[in-house]
């Protein structure tokens, strides 16, 4: 299933997506902390912008 997906993001409307993935320092405990997003291009400054 998963090459399925890959496929559909390759073709057609998927090249407007792109996967981010953001890495922050937890407050607690120290450790890093991982938030991943599919977002649309036109929109990825906005994911990284905001905490």
């Amino acid at each position: 299933m998963a090459k399925k997906v890959v496929a559909t993001l390759k073709t057609g409307t998927g090249k407007a997506f792109t996967k981010c993935i953001k890495m922050s320092k937890s407050d607690k405990s120290g450790a890093y902390v991982f938030k991943e997003e599919i977002v649309h291009n036109d929109h990825i400054k906005d994911f990284f912008t905001k905490k």
